[in-house]
């Protein structure tokens, strides 16, 4: 688990008065343990798992709650619906149209582009996201190749 997340993350719950309960803190547990985008429904399987009275209402307030305190990122919504990210650095995300798997890539320009459109714009910016499309080495090396790569036009 990445500690300093976890800590952010009940900190700024307390710091905003909300009341640190077991289903609030297994959710802040599940967020901080890996880097993975989860589904609201990924997060109620496995923290439901810790706290089986855990409730699937109790997992989209609370990550509603995060996010309207800057804390988690929602994404846009995919085949299996809308997914969060606790890194709020500009960063881009690389998402396999095959599988869905969405990896951080670290992107240390983004933040200076960022600062730009915020000059540019007097746009008091709050958070930029690349999102960039294709398939991960594991889909490219199982995927047969496109329509259009094996049709030959005579």
């Amino acid at each position: 688990m990445n500690f300093e997340v976890y800590h952010n993350l009940v900190e700024a719950l307390h710091k905003a008065g909300y009341r640190l309960t077991p289903q609030r803190l297994a959710i802040c547990r599940y967020l901080a343990s890996g880097r993975e985008h989860p589904t609201p429904a990924a997060v109620y399987a496995r923290v439901r798992e810790q706290v089986p009275t855990i409730s699937l209402a109790t997992v989209y307030n609370t990550l509603a709650l995060l996010r309207q305190l800057g804390l988690i990122t929602e994404m846009g919504a995919d085949a299996s619906g809308v997914r969060y990210e606790t890194d709020t650095h500009p960063h881009a995300n690389l998402i396999c149209l095959q599988c869905g798997r969405v990896v951080d890539a670290p992107l240390p320009d983004l933040a200076h582009v960022q600062a730009v459109l915020a000059a540019q714009n007097a746009f008091e910016l709050r958070s930029l996201r690349l999102d960039a499309y294709g398939l991960c080495p594991d889909c490219r090396r199982t995927s047969m190749p496109l329509a259009t790569e094996t049709m030959s036009y005579a």
